[in-house]
C-alpha cells in the first residue's frame, strides 16, 4: 500500500469524467482501475490517497498514469475570475487530472464511444477484453482481463465484434487493428509527434474524425492543448462563449478546461456524441 498526499485529485471525479472507461467504484469509496494488464484499487480521505500496490509499481507506472507530479493548482489559478461559468465549472471538477493512458487502448475505446454513452461504452470494452484479452489474476485472487493487443483483433472478420455489442463500430476497430498489426500505422511514431502532426495522422485511421482524434491526443498523448468538441461542449460554447473559447488565455491547457466544462455541464453520462 502506498499513501500519498495529493492536492486537486478526486478519484470520483476522474471516474465520472469520461476519459477512462476501465475505472469504476468497486466498493463504496474504493475505485478499481484497469490499465492494460494492470489492476489497481484506489481510495482517498481528503488529500490523502491510497494506492493498493507496491512502491516500485507506483513509481514506475501509476504515478505517471495519474499525472501526480503535476501541480494542477497552476491551471486553476489561470482561470479568469470574471468568467463565472468557468469558475463554477472548476469548482465542480477541481479534482480531475488528465490521465496518461495507452495510445492503442484510447484509439479503440474512443472509436467505440461514438454515438454512445458511458455505461454502454464500458460494457463494450469489458466484452472485448473478456473475449480477446489476457486473463489475469491479482495477488488477492481477483480475476480480470487485460486489454487485447492489436494482433488479437486484426485476425477477426470486420463484423466479429458485433458479438461484443459494438454494432457498426466493429469494422472501425477491426480495420484499425489490421493497420496497426501490419505496421501500416506506427503507434510509436505517433507518440513522439506534436499535436499538429498527431491529430491529422490519427484521422487517417478508419472511423477517426476530428473529435475522436482530439480525445486521443488529450487522454493518451497528454497534449493538453487539445479541446474535443462534442454536442454538449458545443452547447456550452454557444451559451457562454459566443465569441469563441478564450484559447489564447488558456494556451496549452485548453483540454483541462474542457474537462471542467464537461463535468459542469452535467452531461457526462451521455458523453461524446459525434457532431
Amino acid at each position: 500500500m502506498v499513501e500519498q498526499q495529493v492536492a486537486n485529485l478526486s478519484f470520483a471525479q476522474i471516474c465520472r469524467s469520461g476519459q477512462c472507461f476501465r475505472m469504476r467504484e468497486y466498493r463504496k469509496g474504493v475505485f478499481e482501475v484497469i490499465a492494460g494488464n494492470r489492476r489497481l484499487e484506489v481510495s482517498q480521505d481528503g488529500e490523502w490517497c491510497r494506492f493498493d500496490c507496491e512502491q516500485e509499481e507506483f513509481d514506475n507506472f501509476w504515478r505517471d498514469y495519474f499525472d501526480l507530479d503535476t501541480d494542477y493548482s497552476q491551471y486553476l489559478e489561470r482561470i479568469n475570475p470574471r468568467d463565472i461559468y468557468l469558475v463554477q465549472a472548476a469548482e465542480v471538477g477541481w479534482g480531475i487530472r488528465i490521465l496518461h493512458q495507452d495510445l492503442w487502448e484510447m484509439i479503440v475505446t474512443f472509436l467505440i464511444s461514438q454515438q454512445n454513452n458511458i455505461t454502454r461504452i464500458r460494457r463494450c470494452v469489458e466484452n472485448i477484453c473478456e473475449k480477446y484479452g489476457q486473463r489475469c489474476e491479482d495477488e488477492n485472487g481477483i480475476v480480470y482481463y487485460g486489454f487485447p493487443e492489436p494482433q488479437a483483433l486484426a485476425e477477426l472478420d470486420e463484423n466479429a465484434l458485433m458479438e461484443c455489442n459494438l454494432g457498426y463500430r466493429s469494422k472501425y476497430v477491426v480495420r484499425t487493428a489490421k493497420m496497426i498489426a501490419s505496421g501500416e500505422f506506427d503507434l510509436e511514431a505517433v507518440k513522439h509527434m506534436s499535436y499538429s502532426k498527431a491529430k491529422p495522422c490519427l484521422m487517417t485511421l478508419f472511423g477517426v474524425g476530428e473529435k475522436v482524434a482530439d480525445c486521443i491526443c488529450l487522454f493518451s498523448l497528454h497534449q493538453l492543448q487539445s479541446f474535443p468538441v462534442d454536442t454538449h461542449i458545443r452547447q456550452a460554447l454557444d451559451a457562454h462563449y459566443k465569441r469563441g473559447f478564450p484559447n489564447r488565455r488558456y494556451r496549452g491547457i485548453q483540454g483541462v478546461m474542457q474537462q471542467y466544462i464537461l463535468l459542469r455541464a452535467g452531461k457526462i453520462i451521455v458523453l461524446y456524441t459525434v457532431m
